[in-house]
């Protein structure tokens, strides 16, 4: 009779019925929720972790970026260097001086060179019409070699890196001159 009992309470829930067949009973399908919950959890945590090294690396290359970026033109303006001390340390002669001479302008060509190897360019100036964002007026002078408000005498080059300014021009701007 008990047996019936046991019997009758199944076939009297068919929906128990089913869910045991399948094995997914109430406390399955928690226990599957939570399951699937603690694995998003884990995602989550290891992606925020992922990304807090992303972050911590992206500032160590921007640092050493910042630090180090000017390795390369260093290097290559160390031979140049060198250059300039053998000559500082040339004693100059009457006999010697041609060559010396020489010698510093090969050097200021290897600098010029240097210089456009890095995108770093002299802008032209003298007897070009003044500009403020580019030249720094120093004075003004009376002459006839350059029309007026152009640029006759150059203390200081401007020079360019790639599109951006990165040194004004110091110049002597040309007046009209007086009758």
């Amino acid at each position: 009779m008990t047996s019936d009992k046991s019997t009758n309470s199944s076939d009297a829930n068919p929906e128990n019925s089913a869910e045991n067949a399948n094995g997914a009973g109430p406390e399955s399908i928690s226990d599957k929720l939570k399951a699937e919950a603690e694995k998003n959890r884990n995602d989550l945590l290891y992606m925020r972790a992922e990304f807090d090294n992303y972050k911590r690396q992206a500032i160590k290359e921007r640092s050493d970026l910042q630090k180090y970026g000017a390795e390369r033109f260093v290097k290559d303006l160390l031979p140049v260097l060198d250059n300039f001390e053998r000559a500082l340390s040339m004693k100059v002669t009457a006999e010697n001086y041609p060559t010396f001479v020489k010698g510093v302008e090969m050097t200021s060509s290897e600098i010029k060179t240097l210089l456009g190897k890095h995108s770093i360019t002299e802008v032209a100036c003298e007897g070009q019409p003044f500009d403020p964002a580019v030249h720094e007026a120093l004075s003004a002078e009376a002459t006839d070699k350059v029309p007026p408000g152009h640029i006759s005498r150059v203390f200081q080059k401007p020079y360019k890196f790639h599109d951006k300014l990165i040194r004004t021009g110091q110049v002597v701007v040309a007046q009209k001159l007086d009758a």
